[in-house]
């Protein structure tokens, strides 16, 4: 029987698949059917800023919101019903439910309150922490530069406070990727354009001192936007991802695997074993599913497991890491041409 067993962000996995953040585990019951059907983790159904400035009253004050599809269901009274406290007892009594790790996440695209909620996750007994920036990048007079600072300011924040793993969920826009997500996972003496300041408890308590990313998560799939031609009017588009999404992924898994200094979630277009087996070998440490879950039920999950044991068996591999990263830019005789091969070939004929 192959070994599927594998560490993410210092937890030990029995396998690399984990339910990503969304409603199949949003209750205590969700998480359980999650395990019982042989997830590796689980992280939980995001709580949203908006949900922690509704709780104390500030939620007038925002006048942006993450384009992401759970929180276009949080704005439309999705939710409303899992506060700040009863995500707390949901993390706590999640926890004691299953016997695989279980991870928290925030939905935040600004800097406050971060810091302290994360505390009383951890508290609460979370494995790990997934921080989900869903900042829109669409002031025309924001650069670049400020957009990233923001995320390294809410990891730091969180961070900071926190002796639990953290893990930063982003998407692919950002205009030069490689050196976002090495600032996002360096540990270094201070932050990249900003000065870091005296750090509360936690990790790095005493110190001033920048410290990276556990996991980088890739990527984040944005609410889909669509136009009704007919009513001309603005409608969502297809909730969920297919198998032909997975590529901006797997190009950039393979790209950073063996580069920087943090574990590589692979995410969005998941849907086989085959999928995941194409992530594993660009060198992504876990798999994370959410919407053939949605499409297929959670028995895809044991379904994929087997897939990804019969392709190993027939290639004769005992353990993930026999393979993984094996096709990753860092581990190939030609880095360069890594890059333009597939360009190449498509386009030129060169074999």
């Amino acid at each position: 029987m192959s070994d599927l067993s594998t560490t993410y962000m210092g937890l030990s996995l029995p396998n690399p698949l984990v339910v990503a953040s969304s409603s199949l585990s949003g209750s205590v019951e969700g998480v359980k059917r999650c395990a019982d059907a042989g997830a590796g983790a689980v992280v939980l159904k995001s709580l949203f800023e908006e949900q922690i400035s509704h709780e104390t009253g500030q939620l007038s004050q925002y006048a942006e919101y993450a384009s992401h599809y759970e929180a276009s269901q949080y704005l439309q009274g999705y939710g409303m019903e899992l506060g700040p406290r009863e995500y707390l007892k949901l993390v706590e009594d999640s926890r004691k439910a299953v016997d695989i790790p279980v991870i928290a996440s925030l939905n935040c695209f600004t800097t406050e309150r971060w810091a302290d909620y994360a505390r009383k996750l951890e508290a609460s007994g979370a494995s790990a922490i997934e921080l989900n920036v869903g900042l829109m990048p669409n002031e025309t007079d924001q650069e670049g530069t400020a957009i990233e600072q923001r995320y390294f300011r809410i990891l730091h924040d969180v961070n900071s406070r926190v002796e639990i793993p953290v893990a930063m969920k982003v998407g692919p826009y950002f205009s030069s990727f490689a050196n976002f997500a090495e600032k996002l996972c360096r540990d270094r003496a201070e932050g990249p354009g900003f000065t870091v300041g005296w750090c509360g408890p936690g990790k790095n308590s005493g110190k001033i001192v920048w410290r990276g990313a556990d996991a980088l998560v890739l990527f984040n799939r944005f609410y889909q936007l669509d136009i009704d031609v007919e009513k001309m009017k603005l409608v969502a588009g297809n909730p969920y991802s297919t198998s032909a999404e997975i590529h901006t992924s797997l190009r950039w898994i393979s790209m950073l695997a063996g580069k920087i200094n943090c574990d590589l979630a692979a995410t969005t277009g998941v849907h086989t074993g085959r999928d995941v087996i194409k992530q594993l070998l660009a060198g992504a440490q876990v798999v994370q599913l959410c919407s053939t879950l949605y499409q297929n039920g959670n028995e895809q999950i044991g379904k994929i497991l087997e897939e990804i044991r019969d392709w190993m068996a027939r290639h004769e591999f005992e353990r993930l890491d026999d393979f993984r990263g094996r096709l990753s830019q860092a581990r190939s005789s030609n880095p360069r041409g890594h890059e333009r091969l597939q360009y190449i070939k498509l386009f030129v004929g060169i074999e």
